[in-house]
């Protein structure tokens, strides 16, 4: 599914039409970016085992969002992406695992992303737009079964890591020579195999996560 990489590259868009110090982007530079990092999964998971209608959903989280991004001219530089661990709430949207929103488990997982980025403006701009794409790399840990899958007779959960493409765009604001705020939508392709076991038996549901990630934060260059 094709997304709109929106909201948050907006927030500090009205700042643009100020005037602001020339912060220089040059090959060698170092930009270091850390705030908040908002990860919005696909509300809507495959049908259970292919039993039409019967599927699980999993909310939004944010955490502390951190990235490096090495620039190896003035325009284009490699990111590194991290964040601390998300944490899911895994709940059923209708049918076999209970009534919807009951509660199927929590998953825990670390997105890594590599990212090549492209800044579309002079080095001397105090506004730095770039897009960028690369590979996100999902581990998923820590999975446990939730009080109304366990009562069902399931008390074992699993996901399957995941490797996928993303894709993102931002910009960066300049405060002064070495600081800046920065604003970044991306959309990483992020898919698994979810596994209930247990007394029961077995169910599996394929989910496209392919979530939104939003991140606001600040910058230093180095």
């Amino acid at each position: 599914m094709i997304k709109k990489l929106n909201a948050p590259v907006l927030l500090i868009s009205s700042a643009m039409l100020l005037s602001a110090p020339a912060m220089a982007y040059e090959a060698g530079d170092i930009l270091m970016r850390v705030g908040t990092a908002s990860v919005n999964p696909e509300k809507t998971s495959d049908d259970i085992d292919q039993v039409a209608g019967q599927a699980v959903k999993a909310n939004d989280n944010t955490q502390l969002g951190i990235s490096a991004t090495y620039m190896i001219t003035d325009q284009i530089g490699v990111e590194v992406l991290g964040a601390t661990p998300f944490t899911h709430d895994i709940t059923a949207k209708a049918g076999t695992l209970g009534a919807p929103g009951a509660d199927i488990g929590e998953i825990k997982h670390l997105p890594p992303t590599i990212s090549a980025q492209y800044y579309f403006l002079d080095k001397t701009s105090a506004v730095q737009p770039y897009v960028g794409g690369g590979i996100n790399i999902t581990v998923f840990f820590d999975e446990k079964a939730g009080k109304d899958a366990k009562a069902l007779g399931y008390d074992e959960l699993s996901l399957d890591n995941s490797v996928g493409l993303a894709v993102q765009a931002g910009v960066d604001y300049s405060i002064n020579e070495d600081m800046f705020v920065n604003a970044s939508a991306m959309y990483a392709k992020i898919g698994t195999t979810a596994t209930l076991k247990g007394t029961a038996g077995e169910l599996n549901v394929d989910y496209d996560l392919d979530p939104m990630v939003y991140r606001v934060n600040f910058g230093y260059k180095f």
